[in-house]
């Protein structure tokens, strides 16, 4: 089977005429230094998630189009467009999610928002600030699905937004979506906990494995119908996603706090490992 050509997406429609792939939209570069750099800059700052877009630009999948036209111009994406257009005006809706029962996704999904302080919105506004141009394509719907789900991946998984935690998210998502920037980011920010909690005897990469295996495991979120899932017991779904609980992630938390380490200060408290050290583990 001949693969594809970028001419050749350029070329692929969706039913409402939608183009996959924008012709003005610029070919991604492979620029594993400056995914380093950007690496390196988030260590020192978590909550720069402009940093993560950059990383994710600079480490381009070669599979990105096929899985992109895969899901896109299947029935399923076709419909999750029509029905689902703009995820953040339905997540940022928690009057209407609340209206779900109780112990639905809706309900820990605005728990878990709301106890954070975050909104989906607010994550388009971090990636608004990488400075990456839109296009009216089928790209740009999955990327910013992708973005959009995010959260809602802490919350099927259980993962906090710990340091650890959002390193298990990320390569959970890398077995849902794989690319590079998801490993360097997973296992180098692995690495990196490790070294600042040394001689301790949580399971840390054992923690990101899990996640890791999981995610393969588990269908892609992006390809559900995300109100549906969002009014359904969370139980349910988790166990119709194959999501087992981060079992650990847990032991993790248990053996810090066991040892007189905070789980949720590790990178205040903690100062970070060289970027030679981390390249190196």
């Amino acid at each position: 089977m001949t693969s594809k050509t970028r001419s050749d997406y350029m070329q692929m429609f969706a039913a409402d005429g939608t183009v996959l792939l924008h012709p003005d939209r610029p070919q991604a570069k492979y620029r594993p230094l400056r995914a380093v750099r950007n690496f390196q800059k988030l260590i020192k700052d978590k909550e720069d998630t402009a940093l993560v877009f950059k990383i994710f630009e600079s480490l381009p999948s070669k599979d990105f189009l096929p899985r992109i036209a895969g899901l896109a111009l299947s029935e399923t994406g076709e419909n999750l467009r029509r029905t689902e257009p703009w995820l953040p005006e339905i997540l940022d809706d928690h009057a209407m999610l609340r209206r779900t029962p109780k112990g639905s996704l809706a309900h820990a999904y605005c728990d878990f928002m709301e106890a954070e302080g975050l909104s989906a919105e607010g994550l388009v506004a971090e990636s608004d600030r990488a400075g990456r141009p839109r296009f009216p394509d089928l790209v740009e719907w999955y990327i910013n699905r992708s973005r959009d789900t995010h959260d809602m991946f802490h919350v099927l998984t259980g993962y906090g937004r710990d340091a650890l935690g959002e390193q298990c998210v990320l390569l959970f998502t890398h077995g849902q979506q794989p690319s590079q920037g998801h490993l360097l980011i997973g296992y180098a920010g692995a690495a990196n906990i490790k070294k600042m909690v040394k001689g301790s005897k949580a399971p840390v990469l054992g923690a990101v494995r899990e996640a890791h295996r999981t995610g393969k495991g588990a269908p892609p979120l992006i390809a559900q119908p995300i109100r549906e899932l969002l009014a359904r017991p969370i139980d349910e779904v988790r166990a119709e996603l194959r999501i087992p609980q981060p079992q650990q992630y847990r032991e993790c938390h248990r053996i810090w706090q066991a040892e007189g380490i905070d789980p949720h200060d590790l990178l205040a408290s903690a100062k970070p490992a060289e970027p030679a050290e981390l390249l190196a583990a």
